[in-house]
């Protein structure tokens, strides 16, 4: 699945502050936006990985923002999702994987509370 996070599109980042667990965006419009994931019993979702230099997206708008999930049950996990974020502007990109698995029965999903409204 493929979707737009069209709030981001337009919006000019000016600080980005990165965690294992959260990553926090602050807009030259005033407003922000959170993504992290609240963690449950027997499951672990975290930020697997960011590929770019999250300068690239400082200082112009965003021209690109999407989410793009894949999911798996195997025999290890019997959950396994990746969550990959894509971030662009003109100067450059940032690709940020999220891992999350869980014996099935609890959410992997990241949450993007964007300026007070809460969305996937």
């Amino acid at each position: 699945m493929t979707a737009t996070i069209l709030p981001f599109i337009g919006e000019t980042i000016t600080e980005v502050e990165v965690t294992s667990a959260t990553i926090h965006f602050k807009f030259e419009s005033g407003k922000y936006a959170d993504m992290y994931h609240d963690q449950d019993c027997c499951e672990s979702v975290y930020i697997d990985d960011v590929n770019g230099d999250w300068d690239d997206l400082k200082g112009v708008p965003l021209i690109i923002a999407e989410v793009v999930t894949d999911h798996i049950a195997d025999d290890e996990y019997e959950s396994l999702t990746w969550t990959f974020y894509k971030f662009a502007t003109i100067k450059g990109y940032v690709d940020v994987t999220w891992r999350g698995e869980s014996n099935g029965y609890y959410s992997e999903t990241v949450t993007i509370n964007y300026d007070g409204e809460v969305f996937y």
